[in-house]
């Protein structure tokens, strides 16, 4: 690939990731703290970017230098993006997940796909009870923070700001049009954490524990329903309001990972979730497009069950709900 050629490249994909109402020289500019016209010049290819200006856009829009210049490495470019005790809290971790979705949902083309093993994390914040629980849980035994060493779950143990948080996130995920592949292994993980907090003593009662279970129990539920409409939405609206955005798969033959592709025009861009809450972010081509292939084709191989197939509908919900059952009965 030529110098001119690159160039080129290199600003064709910063306008394919720009949201449509963001202008590429104002972006370009803004970056480079250079003005419009001078924007306009290296856009057009009359004036080249020199290489700390190329390193400039490659990272504010991540995009990889070696795709740039053709190289064929085999390595992938991502972000990494990880909950610490230090520097990274959980607000802030829950606000960079928001203006992600945001930014999806600022494409008129947009799509999110969802391979999930658990239950994907906008699903957990329907209902305060199990906000807090999955809050309490990862901060105890996942980040660990030393404050919660010692501590027993109690509902009241999450902040307005996190609650407020955690329902802007799905509220704002209700309205990207998306694709989730589930099958019934997925809410095996958070019934263990329930049993393990119950069994090690760290609830504080145990009316406490059944208001987990009813509030994943109203979690299903409402999913549930929103499969039957086709379309998601908050518990208190109204899905005769909502347009038709929600395909939901049961695939019973592979047990996936969490994988999330978030395609918004042209450009398709995989997060790859791991050690439960981080995740690593790439918008690399020679990564996303077989990563949506896979989806794809793993679609095929599951059965659609939003908005049709009733009785496959009722079957897979039927045993979710009989787990969170078996379980309350257990009590």
């Amino acid at each position: 690939m030529s110098s001119y050629q690159a160039q080129e490249f290199l600003f064709q994909r910063i306008k394919e990731l720009l949201p449509p109402h963001i202008s590429l020289v104002d972006a370009v500019a803004e970056v480079l703290h250079i003005s419009s016209d001078s924007a306009y010049r290296r856009i057009r290819g009359e004036t080249p970017v020199v290489l700390d200006e190329v390193k400039e856009l490659c990272l504010h829009y991540k995009i990889s230098l070696d795709q740039l210049l053709d190289v064929r490495s085999g390595s992938v470019l991502f972000q990494n993006v990880r909950i610490n005790v230090h520097n990274y809290s959980y607000e802030t971790y829950l606000a960079d997940l928001l203006k992600q979705v945001d930014y999806v949902n600022s494409f008129i083309q947009k799509e999110i796909i969802y391979r999930t093993k658990d239950i994907p994390i906008f699903h957990n914040f329907y209902f305060r009870p199990l906000i807090a629980f999955r809050y309490f849980f990862w901060m105890k035994s996942i980040i660990q923070k030393p404050e919660f060493a010692n501590r027993e779950f109690e509902l009241n143990c999450i902040s307005p700001e996190i609650e407020e948080l955690s329902k802007a996130l799905v509220r704002e995920y209700t309205k990207v049009p998306s694709v989730e592949i589930w099958n019934t292994e997925c809410i095996n993980s958070v019934i263990t954490q329930i049993e393990f907090y119950k069994d090690s003593g760290h609830f504080s009662s145990s009316a406490d524990i059944k208001t987990v279970y009813e509030s994943l129990e109203q979690t299903f539920l409402h999913l549930k329903n929103q499969a039957e409409y086709g379309c998601k939405f908050m518990p208190d609206e109204n899905p005769d309001t909502k347009k038709n955005n929600f395909k939901f798969f049961y695939n019973r033959v592979v047990l996936g990972d969490n994988t999330i592709m978030a395609v918004t025009g042209r450009v398709k861009t995989a997060f790859l979730n791991y050690d439960v809450l981080n995740y690593m972010m790439t918008r690399d081509e020679s990564f996303c497009e077989p990563c949506y292939q896979d989806l794809q084709n793993l679609m095929k191989k599951s059965t659609l069950i939003s908005q049709t197939s009733e009785k496959q509908r009722n079957i897979f919900f039927g045993i979710m709900l009989a787990k969170i059952e078996d379980r309350k009965r257990n009590l």
